[in-house]
């Protein structure tokens, strides 16, 4: 089980840890800027773009998830079906966004309060990014579905190439060409195409004897389309309200100031390698954890979750090390403005601990996600925004200021963990008792 669960973490990892690496250099190339609010600006229109594709984050988890299912029932005619019917969605969700990229970016820039030049220039950033929604939602697509075939090699290949060549085409424009926010922006939507195109290539040139040829009707069929959406809905919901908890820390930092925004966004960069770093071993639990799900062996899916488990929180012990003897050393990886670093430091103890409080429930995720137990997972996390995050903050804000948008959401994470492990039994393993026995 060990063996299984690196073959799909180690690939997973990697590639996540370039996603933080592609936000940690965009962010740098801002922070060596003359002003502060360049860094504002990407983290401001970050946050939009999180709402945007993370909302239909549902188009990779829902996939992997239905894929593995099918996978161990060994449900060749499902595997293609659930490939078609993400791609389906993914382009008429992309090109809905495009065309609807003013009125979303009027209440995207009215809900978040920001100085403005930190609003000039996101705007910017978005009206050049938003272009690129009909490739990232196809990307979403298509390396879920590899991943619930049990492949993180090949996501990871595409997702390094993609993230690397984004990189460079950052800093050729805006070093090259002397850009600012519009540089970041448009490198990203090149390198989006572009890895939409490598993927393609992966799919055809490895599963094209796996893509059954099946008609519209069958793709649009009532009841396995409900299925899709049923999961999809609740991972949707779920997925916003982890969007809205990280854009109100932001909108929340862009009220105090932008020199609180830029310490904060520099922080929050280090809880997104531990969220990405992590999410390798929540990958491996989806795709191991839905093969199990669908061939109904419940001895191998609790070992997948033991197994999983151990890892996830290992690797999140060692983070926490990393930043308790690195702490200002990292932070100058980011900024050179002496200011920002000062008061970053200051809320440094936070992301000493994050590791240690977040991977438990990034693994539980996982292992919903892969067992299909989206309506859980959705409880949980409303349960844990409203009845926790926006609470915790509003008392203590007036007593801690800045240290009660950390302790808010350190305090939402551990919640998701504790409601998860409480839902765990009755939605992951009784359901597959209940089956054997019948």
């Amino acid at each position: 089980m060990n063996r299984q669960v690196l073959r799909l973490a180690v690939p997973n990892i990697i590639s996540n840890l370039s996603i933080p690496l592609l936000s940690s250099v965009d962010t740098a190339l801002m922070g060596r800027m003359d002003e502060p609010y360049y860094i504002g600006a990407i983290a401001v229109g970050g946050v939009i773009f999180n709402f945007l594709y993370w909302g239909f984050g549902f188009l990779r988890m829902g996939s992997t998830g239905l894929t593995a299912g099918a996978y161990g029932r060994n449900d060749r005619m499902q595997i293609a079906l659930t490939l078609y019917r993400a791609l389906l969605v993914a382009a008429i969700a992309g090109v809905a966004l495009v065309v609807l990229q003013r009125p979303i970016s009027e209440i995207a820039f009215w809900l978040i309060d920001s100085g403005d030049q930190v609003r000039h220039y996101a705007e910017v950033y978005f009206s050049i990014r938003i272009w690129s929604a009909p490739a990232t939602l196809a990307l979403y697509s298509i390396q879920g579905w590899m991943l619930g075939l049990q492949n993180a090699r090949d996501p990871m290949i595409i997702t390094v190439a993609h993230n690397l060549f984004n990189i460079v085409c950052n800093v050729a424009l805006v070093y090259g060409l002397e850009m600012t926010a519009d540089g970041v922006a448009l490198g990203t939507v090149i390198a989006d195409y572009s890895a939409l195109a490598l993927a393609f290539l992966f799919v055809y040139k490895r599963y094209g004897y796996r893509l059954i040829r099946v008609d519209m009707i069958r793709v649009m069929q009532r009841e396995e389309l409900l299925l899709f959406f049923r999961v999809s809905s609740d991972i949707m919901i779920r997925t916003l309200s982890v969007i809205f908890a990280f854009a109100f820390f932001t909108a929340q930092s862009a009220e105090a100031g932008d020199q609180i925004l830029a310490a904060n966004t520099i922080l929050i960069q280090l809880w997104n390698i531990l969220a990405y770093g992590v999410d390798g071993f929540a990958y491996a639990a989806e795709s191991l954890v839905g093969r199990y799900t669908g061939a109904k062996d419940l001895t191998n899916l609790k070992k997948a979750v033991t197994t999983v488990m151990s890892w996830g929180i290992g690797l999140g012990v060692m983070l926490s090390g990393v930043y308790a003897v690195g702490n200002e050393y990292i932070l100058r990886l980011y900024t050179d403005q002496a200011d920002v670093i000062d008061l970053a430091m200051q809320y440094f103890g936070w992301t000493i601990a994050a590791p240690l409080i977040n991977a438990y429930c990034f693994i539980w995720d996982g292992v919903f996600i892969g067992a299909t137990a989206t309506k859980q997972m959705r409880n949980s996390m409303l349960f844990s925004v409203i009845v926790i995050y926006l609470p915790v903050y509003y008392f203590g804000f007036p007593y801690l200021e800045n240290h009660a948008l950390w302790l808010a959401m350190s305090l939402f994470m551990i919640f998701r963990g504790v409601t998860l492990t409480f839902y765990a039994p009755g939605a992951i393993y009784h359901p597959i008792k209940k089956a054997r026995s019948l």
